[in-house]
């Protein structure tokens, strides 16, 4: 075959929330075969042989076999190059240490077009992905000078791309609890703050620090010098210590303390510019040179003999610990200090820049401390040690081994008063000992430092020892078990407030605005977003079409709002998905609305099933779904939901309200022109509301039909809205128009 055109990425789409795919995110891809959609794989000349070559590991891929080793029959049989991209992207990925299993790729009504989607935490990793997997795949085809060392710059591309947009271990270690707990979380800037929960049950994380860290405890533990006051005071082993404005002075109060002594940057961080064990003037004052460099002010204090640790304080407990060791290295006689150090030293792969590493890079020629303790030593950076010399490279800044088991209860009582005196709810506390396993006072260890914000990777990914589960201890200090159900005002145990996602073409804005008006009713500060704008508790504040993911994210992060209703077009759906992960309520009401989703491949209202479907989908187990029972496509979502089904029908003896009953479900519908709820074989009529024909002739022409009060009474009846309060409010509700302006 003569060389093959690109094939063509028609359209590239984000789709964040659930969507048509799957409940998570996506990058859809709509592309074009071109002349290649009349040669699937096995019509490809050495295609199949060019392509494994490059990816190995490809043909392993579980595919339509269900079975490891399903892609590789596939590519024999005879496959198209759209599922093919697919495959390749999500290898992609799988080299880059982002793992993903899910693909799909379907045809669309046009000759040789595709839909391809594949899993995708980050929007800008997953095109960086594809955009890879697209070149890797078009050199495959046309038999380019393409080869291993190409493949791996392509993943290196995608790494790189990972480590700009990904969230930091720290951080990502929290939001991984938080998912394992169904806690949602939307990240709220390019970095690590994150907001877990929704609405007024939210809490916030940026790393390790959360928002019960007070600023003036923050303040206090930046200042080592007013913590160790404090600690003192308060009976915590701390060392003696002075604030330090000169060399001469730190030496005067070197000698007050006694020596050895350490010289630090009272409000440093990560262990920079601290030199220890300190004997001589010379030393001293070399060390304040070095301190006030990292700090604003310099700080001697008594040199305490042992090993560095780090003990974790989550919510008052002890709950992580990590031992560190000094740096050394061994002569040989023809190698620098430095040539040593990167051979013996920075060789571990647990040794890196940034926080991905629980060890940092070391640096001889611009490390103050270290130029310091080699000095005394007699050496430099460029002086080559005689073999068999044991040098000391660095005392501090190496804390990776685990220990959390060997905490003395005495030691662990200590840590969690310092966090407790400071302030801090996450705090990472400084301690050197011989031995953490004994009290310190019969070791004469101390605590020296109290970190807000602390790193969380040497506890995760430990150098020796057991990671520990740091990010499910915050998680829970952050919303702890209950067994009790919270009021309005109280955070639930998993962060989510009460959402209602209305689905359909026909009214659908008129059940969003008069459910949020009972929802106002009962105490709850309601956001809504429709089409007629945005609301919170009943007050306008955007007037444009606001049925929308970005609309939505707009009331679920505000912390005011206590319940949420969203209407969901279907183009929102197909556009970028829905603006929450799950619902208490998901409302159908028809599957009307094909006529304007000609851009998605939909012309026909059959079609609107699988789009609407997504917000039954949706359904927490312990929710419910709405399910207009008068359009059997609609009734049949009956069967996706994960939590109950309410039906709703203006004719109370139809299949679907009869056979539903039967199961004893709980079923709307009307009866001597009255709103009956019926749950199996019980029926009564919804008190509070009189004859129906004369509430909807008062609202008909605003668009409020009977079919729209039984799906909002049946959405109440579901949030257990007492029915006296549903009824009385549906009676009292005025009837509204769209808002002219925005709300002041």
């Amino acid at each position: 075959m003569s060389k093959q055109d690109d094939i063509k990425l028609l359209r590239i789409n984000y789709l964040r929330g659930p969507n048509i795919w799957t409940y998570r995110p996506v990058l859809e891809t709509w592309l074009d075969l071109g002349i290649l959609e009349d040669f699937p794989t096995n019509l490809l000349p050495g295609f199949n042989d060019r392509l494994i070559a490059l990816l190995p590991a490809l043909p392993e891929h579980h595919c339509g076999a269900g079975e490891p080793g399903g892609f590789a029959q596939r590519l024999q049989e005879g496959t198209w190059l759209g599922h093919v991209l697919e495959h390749v992207v999500i290898e992609l990925l799988n080299l880059a240490d982002m793992p993903t299993g899910f693909g799909q790729t379907r045809s669309t009504s046009r000759r040789g077009v595709y839909r391809m989607v594949f899993r995708a935490r980050d929007e800008q990793v997953a095109r960086t992905a594809l955009a890879q997997g697209h070149r890797l795949l078009m050199a495959a085809i046309n038999a380019e000078a393409y080869g291993p060392a190409d493949v791996q710059a392509g993943v290196e591309t995608i790494r790189a791309k990972v480590d700009d947009c990904y969230l930091g271990p720290s951080t990502a270690c929290i939001v991984v609890a938080a998912t394992e707990r169904r806690i949602p979380h939307i990240r709220l800037n390019d970095g690590n703050l994150v907001q877990l929960g929704y609405g007024a049950s939210q809490r916030r994380i940026w790393t390790a620090e959360t928002e019960l860290t007070g600023a003036i405890a923050e303040g206090i533990a930046h200042d080592k010098d007013l913590t160790k006051s404090l600690l003192a005071t308060c009976g915590v082993p701390v060392p003696e210590g002075e604030i330090v404005g000169s060399a001469k002075q730190a030496w005067t109060a070197a000698q007050d303390i006694g020596l050895p002594v350490v010289v630090k940057p009272s409000d440093g961080n990560h262990g920079r510019g601290v030199s220890l064990d300190l004997k001589t003037r010379q030393e001293v004052e070399a060390a304040f040179e070095v301190a006030k460099r990292h700090g604003t002010e310099v700080m001697v204090e008594r040199f305490v003999r042992g090993n560095e640790h780090r003990l974790l304080v989550v919510g008052g407990r002890v709950v992580a610990a990590a031992r560190g060791e000094a740096a050394w290295i061994t002569g040989n006689g023809t190698s620098t200090v430095t040539q040593l150090v990167d051979a013996q030293l920075n060789t571990n792969p647990r040794r890196g820049m940034g926080e991905d590493f629980p060890l940092g890079q070391i640096r001889t020629t611009t490390d103050g401390a270290i130029l310091l303790d080699l000095e005394r030593q007699g050496l430099s950076p460029e002086a080559i040690p005689a073999a068999g010399r044991e040098v000391l490279i660095q005392r501090n800044g190496n804390v990776s081994i685990d220990c959390t088991d060997d905490v003395h209860p005495e030691v662990a009582h200590s840590v969690s008063l310092a966090a407790r005196v400071v302030g801090l709810d996450v705090a990472g506390i400084d301690v050197v000992a011989q031995d953490i396993s004994r009290p310190l006072h019969a070791q004469g260890g101390a605590i020296v430092e109290v970190n807000a914000g602390p790193g969380l990777l040497m506890h995760l990914n430990p150098a020796e020892g057991a990671p520990r589960p740091v990010g499910r201890a915050i998680c829970e200090h952050l919303f702890p078990h209950s067994t009790a159900t919270p009021d309005a005002s109280q955070h639930c145990d998993d962060g989510r407030i009460p959402i209602i996602g209305i689905a359909g073409s026909a009214g659908t804005q008129h059940i969003a605005r008069l459910l949020a008006w009972l929802l106002h009713l009962s105490g709850r500060y309601t956001g809504l977003a429709c089409r007629d704008g945005l609301f919170l508790d009943q007050r306008c504040v955007d007037t444009a079409d606001c049925a929308n993911w970005e609309a939505g994210q707009r009331l679920l992060i505000n912390r005011a709002v206590q319940a949420a209703v969203f209407e969901n077009a279907a183009d929102t759906i197909l556009r970028s998905g829905l603006p929450y992960d799950r619902c208490q309520v998901g409302v159908v009401a028809d599957l009307g609305g094909a006529s304007g989703l000609a851009e998605f491949d939909i012309t026909e209202d059959d079609q609107m099933f699988k789009v609407l479907r997504t917000q039954v989908d949706a359904v927490l187990a312990g929710g419910a779904a709405i399910l207009n029972a008068s359009l059997a496509r609609v009734s049949e979502m009956k069967a996706l939901s994960d939590g109950e089904v309410i039906f709703y029908s203006t004719d109370p003896d139809s299949a679907a309200i009869t056979a539903h009953r039967g199961e004893n479900d709980r079923a709307l519908f009307v009866r001597q022109d009255q709103l009956v709820l019926a749950t199996g074989a019980t029926e009564a009529f919804l008190p509070g509301l009189g004859k129906l024909s004369a509430w909807t002739q008062s609202h008909e022409r605003h668009g409020l039909s009977t079919d729209t009060l039984l799906a909002t009474v049946g959405a109440a009846w579901a949030l257990a809205i007492p029915l006296d309060l549903i009824g009385a409010g549906i009676e009292a509700f005025e009837t509204f128009e769209k808002p002219a302006g925005r709300a002041d």
